[in-house]
């Protein structure tokens, strides 16, 4: 990896614009920053990300991991990205011998701003079962609370979607972007370009987005057996994390959650006081 040549081309997430509010007065307003990279493997156009631009070598990384386009890390020679032509040049030792039959195979997913999933991914049938990571319910709301430290981009802009490694309580790396699949990518791509850093250690993901099936495959691709979300699941998203073996944690917040898969792993060691209007039950 340290032959990999890396063009660092960070953008800022944000920018100002005037707005006139309600009053007929303008003010400066920050907004989250969309620019489109499409990205080519080896000088083959492989699709067209829409991304804040924070760290578009991270994001074309670890969308092609995700993707199953390259297949090891070691394979990668170069990524350089020019914003002046909004592209991403990948150069690979190797590519899937099924490159163009994947590229011509590919499902939308229920991501925000369409992401794709190519070829016969989504069957994932290469993937092993994930670690069987335990949680102590103390744990999840220490991490909610320390998570709440984060979120720069959103409580200045909003109109983004963040995700985070953590281990444990820890967080460990925090990403922002206009999709949470976007998001995701870039801390694949994350560990790894930094394959000795914390983040290979970490044991818990979590994203401000719904819990779908693209979500739990690509977690699930980065040996990770705990998903948490402050949004809920969906049915796709529930039969593939039973399928690895991850366990979900879904509408988390405050002391709120509802946990899918948690036997024998989820330690009820913080249970909260019923308050007078409560729900048992809510929707997912």
């Amino acid at each position: 990896m340290c032959s990999l040549r890396l063009s660092h081309a960070r953008l800022p997430a944000t920018l100002e614009i005037d707005i006139h509010d309600e009053f007929g007065e303008v003010h400066r307003q920050a907004i989250s920053a969309e620019r489109a990279l499409t990205v080519y493997l080896n000088k083959r156009e492989i699709v067209t990300l829409m991304t804040l631009g924070a760290d578009p070598e991270a994001l074309v990384v670890g969308y092609l991991r995700n993707q199953g386009l390259v297949p090891a890390r070691d394979d990668l020679e170069a990524v350089h990205v020019d914003w002046d032509v909004e592209a991403a040049a990948v150069v690979s030792r190797r590519a899937p011998d099924d490159l163009e039959e994947r590229l011509g195979q590919r499902t939308v997913t229920t991501g925000c701003g369409q992401g794709t999933v190519f070829g016969r991914l989504l069957d994932a049938v290469g993937i092993e079962p994930v670690p069987s990571t335990s949680l102590a319910q103390s744990t999840l709301y220490a991490l909610l609370e320390n998570l709440g430290a984060y979120n720069e981009t959103y409580k200045s802009a909003g109109a983004v979607h963040g995700c985070a490694l953590c281990r444990q309580d820890e967080v460990l790396d925090f990403v922002e972007d206009v999709g949470r699949h976007n998001a995701v990518d870039t801390l694949a791509g994350r560990q790894w370009l930094d394959e000795d850093g914390a983040a290979m250690s970490a044991d818990i993901f979590y994203t401000t987005g719904r819990l779908t099936s693209e979500m739990v495959l690509k977690v699930a691709q980065m040996r990770i057996g705990i998903l948490v979300s402050r949004s809920g699941v969906t049915q796709k998203g529930v039969e593939l994390a039973e399928r690895f073996g991850v366990m979900l944690i879904a509408r988390a917040k405050g002391r709120h959650f509802q946990a899918v898969n948690p036997e024998q792993r989820l330690v009820y060691d913080a249970i909260p006081t019923r308050r007078a209007g409560d729900r048992k039950t809510s929707k997912m």
